[in-house]
């Protein structure tokens, strides 16, 4: 029988670190992986060794799991034991030295300005009522302006929009607020959304229906748009913007805001801020952008961007003739 640690080992990561819920579901399936495993080979968690989860890591890759799956299991392995060791379960961390597989550093698709326009645009024209066109260009413009996760913009409360707001108060992982401004066209949309909104909940309230507390409210269970459905929506956009879909994703939207600010010349301190990345490393990643506009400065600027190329240096000691003479 396993010990039960994975339950109090979660409660933990969810108290001291703020660890938020997708995180503590990929803890626990992750986890529950590899105990399956130490079922079928007979070990336990209190009694396997460094060789048995080496082993397990070697199964895994050799199941094709990608390298940053791999990275991902034996992240949380290690935390576990971690845990176990200073809960004094274990008296030893077997996990503690062993390393796991490189991660490959790839960088971000993102969108260019030009693309992004047309999806905002096709926002404006897209829907089926003017309801629906308003609360898509409500989205659109919010989730470009302020770079935020697709979760915390589909769970904005409607209180965060209150007031003609400068920014934008945003509930992040593991529960961190962060101030994220608005574009004066990200203000003007929900200020014309939250209108149609406000007149709309009058008339429900008038009829006894209850109102949202959400600023996308939605009959989904979450009372609020869900991700799928946001997912779904910006594909829709894609198509009627004539821009490719398969190149339009949440992440690529928010990916184009941090890579059109750090272009335009936010430094990484900043963007990381309003990405709401926890460690400025995971920002680092957008330096790409950077790499063709500096090439243009030096080429630009630089005294010997543009000098001719010298004519070779004569050696010294005076010249000396085939013949001799």
């Amino acid at each position: 029988m396993q010990p039960p640690w994975i339950t109090p080992f979660l409660e933990a990561r969810a108290a001291e670190a703020g660890a938020a819920r997708n995180t503590l579901l990929a803890y626990e399936r992750d986890l529950g992986e590899f105990c399956a495993w130490l079922a079928r080979k007979g070990a336990t968690l209190a009694e396997v060794t460094r060789a048995e989860i080496e082993a397990y890591l070697i199964d895994c890759a050799n199941e094709g799991l990608a390298p940053a799956t791999r990275a991902r299991r034996l992240s949380a392995i290690r935390q576990l034991f971690a845990f176990a060791f200073e809960e004094g379960l274990r008296a030893d961390n077997p996990a503690l030295t062993i390393k796991g597989p490189g991660r490959a550093r790839r960088l971000p698709k993102t969108l260019s300005v030009e693309d992004v326009d047309k999806l905002i645009a096709a926002a404006r024209e897209m829907g089926k009522s003017p309801a629906l066109r308003l609360r898509n260009t409500c989205l659109m413009e919010l989730l470009y302006a302020t770079g935020m996760r697709v979760s915390e913009l589909v769970s904005l409360p409607v209180t965060s929009a209150r007031g003609n707001p400068e920014m934008l108060l945003v509930r992040g992982k593991g529960d961190k607020e962060r101030l994220v401004p608005l574009s004066q066209p990200a203000k003007d949309a929900l200020a014309a959304w939250l209108a149609h909104r406000d007149r709309e909940e009058e008339i429900a309230r008038k009829d006894g229906t209850p109102t949202s507390s959400f600023l996308f409210p939605s009959r989904a269970k979450q009372g609020h748009m869900t991700r799928v459905n946001f997912y779904n929506l910006i594909k829709s956009l894609a198509v009627y913007a004539y821009v490719d879909p398969a190149t339009v994703t949440p992440h690529t939207l928010r990916h184009a805001f941090a890579t059109h600010l750090l272009a335009g010349g936010a430094d990484l301190r900043t963007i990381q801020t309003l990405l709401g990345h926890a460690d400025v490393a995971t920002t680092e990643i957008y330096t790409h952008v950077l790499e063709d506009r500096l090439r243009d400065l030096v080429e630009t600027h630089h005294p010997l961007a543009n000098a001719p190329a010298s004519p070779p240096r004569r050696k010294s000691g005076g010249s000396t003739s085939s013949d001799g003479q």
